[in-house]
């Protein structure tokens, strides 16, 4: 069961299509599509915190290559129904399929930016028959087995905040529900003194008033519900992930910017060391942010790993 609503809400000019999907368990998943339905279909797997949202340089990199965009609220982001403990990135695979299953979709590439990249990664894994290529765009790594402090070159408040989220449960909940008021109502104006020292300069002239007005919407959507998805997916990321990447069989990217301050370039190089044939693309010089100027050549590299 679902319901399917237009919404000209894109910066490509298209109507973008808003659906509430069911799951077999009964919970509501959110699910963004742009593009033609018999177009190949790239899943985008958003970011930490995030949403089935408007971001326009990821719909336009889509549309120029000629793909139909999907992005789905992971639980408890948007109007996707919180899951209230916490499970490993491997288990939003399943709900990837169940979306999948029902738009008819039998093989797609995946991209994941920042958060969103270990489950870009946790899908090529599991589904090597169906997953063509997957990129993980300035993903973080897996803390388990990590080479050297996880943490090290992260900015002040992710520190904090995954400090808090190796503390435990309770203690990063305490964290995240003191600043969610903020992010919750946050304005683009807002954006660059909210995320404070995990921009560096290189962000902080990227961001456009556009792309901050559009990081902004997208921040107060995923959280308008609270903090369960952005709570879960901090101690997913600090947790064993579940999967196996030294096993892979798809083709996977890994894009890192150099100067980035909210997954440092050592995640990249951990990910590439790792991922059984992955190619890795460092960036020096490029931050979190800065590095969307890539994205048409990001996914059109996502299409040639896939034979498409």
């Amino acid at each position: 069961m679902s319901t399917d609503t237009p919404r000209s809400d894109d910066h490509t000019g298209a109507s973008a299509r808003i659906e509430h999907l069911t799951t077999p368990d009964g919970r509501t998943l959110e699910v963004r599509q742009l593009g033609a339905d018999d177009a190949p279909a790239l899943v985008f797997h958003h970011g930490t915190p995030g949403a089935a949202a408007p971001l326009g340089p990821v719909e336009h990199a889509a549309s120029s290559n000629g793909l139909r965009l999907i992005t789905v609220s992971r639980p408890g982001y948007g109007a996707s129904t919180p899951l209230r403990a916490p499970e490993p990135v491997l288990a939003d695979v399943h709900d990837t399929v169940t979306v999948l299953d029902h738009l008819g979709i039998t093989e797609f590439v995946t991209l994941g930016w920042s958060g969103g990249g270990p489950r870009a990664l946790a899908c090529a894994a599991a589904l090597p028959g169906r997953c063509r290529a997957a990129a993980s765009w300035v993903g973080v790594a897996p803390r388990v087995g990590f080479d050297g402090d996880w943490l090290d070159g992260m900015g002040e408040e992710n520190l904090e905040e995954f400090g808090a989220a190796l503390e435990g449960p309770e203690a990063l909940r305490a964290l995240l529900e003191r600043w969610h008021p903020d992010f919750a109502a946050i304005e683009g104006s807002d954006l660059v003194a909210g995320m404070g020292d995990l921009l560096p300069e290189v962000d902080q002239a990227f961001l456009t008033p556009e792309l901050a007005g559009g990081l902004a919407a997208t921040f107060r959507h995923a959280l308008a519900p609270g903090i369960d998805g952005w709570w879960r997916d901090d101690l997913a990321f600090v947790d064993d992930w579940g999967v196996d990447l030294a096993s892979m069989t798809v083709p996977v990217a890994i894009w890192q910017g150099g100067d980035d301050r909210m997954v440092p370039q050592a995640h990249a190089t951990h990910l590439g060391e790792r991922t059984a044939g992955a190619v890795v693309h460092l960036l020096p010089g490029e931050g979190h942010l800065s590095l969307m100027a890539r994205l048409d050549e990001i996914v059109a590299d996502l299409r040639r790993l896939a034979g498409w």
